[in-house]
């Protein structure tokens, strides 16, 4: 890989949109408490993520799906039998992507100087599956030279561990070629964490909010992009 560019991709609420479980959310739910769960499940998935790290510990993040849906449910007086939530955990692993999402990797195939990954805090096999398993996304597939996750490290995103994992893992020094890599993510954590460590990262600003993440007003992307497709202009 070392000739190559190398570029990482995270994948839930960037190449897959968490948001898509809603339609099966309302095969149990009305439509309206459908879509707050969904928002609350995300929002304590990434919560639970970010307490850990806090606290020093860790835990799956198949564990912390399944216990953040939890908490959704029970936060919106909801009580389904456990074949329900196991239903809804299985959806899960077969999420949408977003819209720009297959012809941008359609176009990624056909560049082969950049090395393509998939950087996650899922597990190796929860990724590996939504990967497979994603009907927009498995065509896609074998674009991804690699998957790379935080199960070795037991930590998540942002921690300067993870991303210093992920050069270690194709190759690179941590310690001084880090700028040798791109993120591309939707979340401004996760673009935060790279820029933090070194890495060009690639904001996907699908709502054209622009930004405004202020944790640290030093750091800013590399590039903000509103469409996936845009990256390959940025990349070169």
């Amino acid at each position: 890989m070392e000739n190559k560019t190398i570029v990482a991709f995270d994948l839930y609420g960037t190449l897959l949109s968490t948001d898509s479980i809603v339609k099966h959310l309302g095969q149990h739910f009305s439509s309206t408490t459908a879509q707050s769960i969904s928002k609350s499940w995300r929002r304590y998935q990434l919560e639970y993520t970010w307490r850990l790290n806090s606290m020093g510990r860790y835990d799956s993040f198949s564990n912390i799906t399944r216990n953040s849906l939890r908490h959704a449910l029970a936060e919106h007086g909801e009580k389904p039998e456990k074949d329900v939530i196991d239903e809804i955990l299985r959806a899960y692993d077969s999420l949408s992507t977003f819209p720009d999402v297959p012809s941008a990797l359609g176009q990624l195939a056909h560049r082969p100087e950049i090395t393509a990954v998939v950087f996650s805090n899922g597990t190796q096999d929860t990724v590996t599956n939504s990967v497979h398993h994603s009907p927009d996304l498995s065509p896609h597939r074998a674009v991804f030279k690699e998957i790379i996750t935080v199960d070795e490290v037991r930590q998540f995103k942002p921690a300067p561990a993870v991303y210093a994992h992920l050069a270690q893992t194709i190759g690179k020094l941590p310690s001084s070629q880090m700028a040798d890599l791109w993120l591309v993510s939707g979340n401004p954590f996760d673009v935060i964490g790279a820029r933090s460590c070194g890495m060009h990262a690639i904001w996907v600003d699908r709502g054209r909010r622009g930004w405004i993440d202020a944790a640290l007003p030093d750091l800013q992307p590399t590039a903000v992009v509103h469409d996936l497709n845009d990256i390959l202009t940025v990349i070169q």
